[in-house]
């Protein structure tokens, strides 16, 4: 497993050089004028770099098992945090949106806490229930009522992004955990409903599906990220117009050092690293599908399995709202975009993942077989 564990080391440390360049290429200019200091953004993103690695480095030495002990404890607090975010005058509300809570110079997401929070409580429960997962009551009803409190505390600051990615992550951990397939058919189908009636109350939510739909009629306001986002694509074509040499950071694209810095990748450096950058991701996947198959026991596959979703899941709505294939989330890109708690929750997510790497060792093909069977059984 050092193999697969090294090769996932490497591509994350592309991953975050990439990071480091593009963002010195996209934040000059907001950097500038927002904090007087064109580096104001990369030198953040150094520091939170430095930190995540840390944290990481500790994570893949300290046995991933001590996690569970910390499951309860760390969803109250993840619990506790995205509450105070609600509250007036200590929340921080920015474009509509109380996600962060500050700390002197220090702004925090919660929501990025939480998703792991999510991961480390499903995967304890779903192992602690092994036996018993089928069952309505543990294998349903209680994974399915803590998922619902983070969601539901995320939906309203609002976060509709991370809403999302977490009930994807979370019912696919359940199932892979053994809760019954119908069960989750039903509760998935409620869900979908709820949050489609929900979305429907919010107007911004609803005009930027709308401009999703039809994005030449709203190119000057909810669509204008969008449209600008597939120019830079158009612009840069196989080879890039060069790094730092993109127009779309300008202005055109006012999310371009968070959520849209991939459009910058493929504008300035091209096709090439635009496909680079997905292979990437898809490694990553396969890596951490990899440590799955082999962790030592049933908490391990469960962890590495909702770790590898959340950083895969992600990549993928991001990549796929800037490509225009989805509307609007708010969802950084992993490891690239600018975000300090992002990257430092992202960093240790793969701390966990090799540390569960080291603790398997090699196993038999056997193993890897028997953990597809027993979730296809189910169907």
């Amino acid at each position: 497993m050092w193999k697969t564990a090294t090769i996932l080391v490497s591509i994350v440390l592309v991953l975050v050089t990439l990071g480091v360049v593009m963002l010195a290429s996209t934040s000059g200019i907001q950097g500038r004028l927002q904090h007087h200091d064109p580096n104001f953004f990369v030198k953040r993103q150094v520091v939170a770099l430095i930190l995540g690695g840390i944290c990481a480095i500790l994570a893949s030495w300290v046995d991933y098992r001590y996690w569970r002990p910390l499951a309860v404890p760390l969803a109250a607090a993840s619990v506790v945090l995205l509450v105070l975010v609600l509250v007036p005058g200590v929340g921080l509300t920015i474009k509509g949106s109380s996600r962060w809570l500050r700390l002197g110079p220090v702004s925090f997401q919660p929501s990025e806490t939480a998703k792991l929070a999510t991961i480390v409580l499903l995967a304890w429960w779903m192992a602690r229930v092994q036996r018993h997962a089928h069952e309505f009551k543990l294998g349903l009803i209680a994974p399915l009522f803590a998922l619902g409190v983070f969601l539901g505390l995320i939906f309203i600051e609002p976060d509709f992004g991370t809403t999302i990615l977490i009930a994807v992550v979370g019912m696919l951990m359940m199932f892979v955990g053994g809760t019954r397939p119908g069960y989750l058919m039903v509760s998935g189908a409620l869900g979908l409903a709820g949050f489609t009636l929900a979305v429907m109350q919010n107007a911004e939510r609803m005009r930027r599906i709308t401009a999703f739909l039809n994005p030449e009629k709203y190119a000057e306001d909810e669509a204008f990220q969008l449209l600008n986002a597939i120019y830079a694509f158009v612009a840069g074509g196989g080879r890039g117009v060069g790094l730092g040499q993109g127009l779309q950071k300008h202005f055109y694209l006012p999310e371009a050092h968070t959520d849209f810095i991939f459009a910058i990748v493929g504008e300035e450096l091209g096709l090439a690293a635009s496909l680079g950058v997905v292979l990437a991701f898809l490694g990553i996947f396969l890596c951490g599908i990899r440590i799955t198959f082999r962790a030592p026991d049933q908490f391990g596959k469960l962890l590495a399995f909702g770790i590898t979703l959340m950083l895969s899941v992600q990549a993928m709505i991001n990549i796929a709202v800037v490509t225009g294939s989805m509307p609007t989330k708010g969802l950084p890109l992993p490891f690239i975009s600018f975000g300090g708690t992002s990257m430092l929750i992202s960093l240790l997510m793969i701390g966990i993942l090799v540390n569960i790497a080291r603790q398997a060792g090699e196993m038999e093909e056997g193993d890897d077989a028997g953990f597809i069977k027993d979730a296809a059984h189910r169907f």
